[in-house]
């Protein structure tokens, strides 16, 4: 199983990117689906996380900016990012949980956003 993550870039602050995150190989279903992100001298943390049954979480700090949501038919998760803010600067990453108990990372994309 491999995640591909993309949707990256650089954006000025107040503006919005979406994240894509899209698993491939032989997956038999998908348990949870989440976003996390890590900045420099920072450890990783987690964004957001829906699961199976569509219930969704987030982290305080993204609460009323960011939605996730998935396409079960495409084993896709995204991430809209509204009125991003300097410090939301990280690399994004993509996390999914299967049926066989494993958790799978894709590689990672960079958001930036200036002031």
């Amino acid at each position: 199983v491999q995640l591909q993550a993309s949707g990256g870039g650089l954006v000025q602050a107040g503006g919005s990117l979406r994240l894509s995150c899209a698993a491939s190989g032989i997956i038999i279903s998908i348990t949870a689906m989440g976003w996390y992100r890590q900045a420099p001298g920072n450890e990783r943390e987690l964004v957001a996380k829906i699961i199976s049954s569509g219930n969704t979480n987030y982290a305080d700090a993204v609460k009323g900016r960011f939605t996730i949501s998935r396409d079960n038919a495409k084993n896709t998760v995204y991430l809209q990012m509204n009125s991003l803010k300097p410090e939301d600067t990280a690399v994004y990453y993509c996390k999914m949980h299967l049926s066989d108990g494993m958790d799978y990372w894709g590689k990672g994309t960079q958001v930036t956003v200036s002031s």
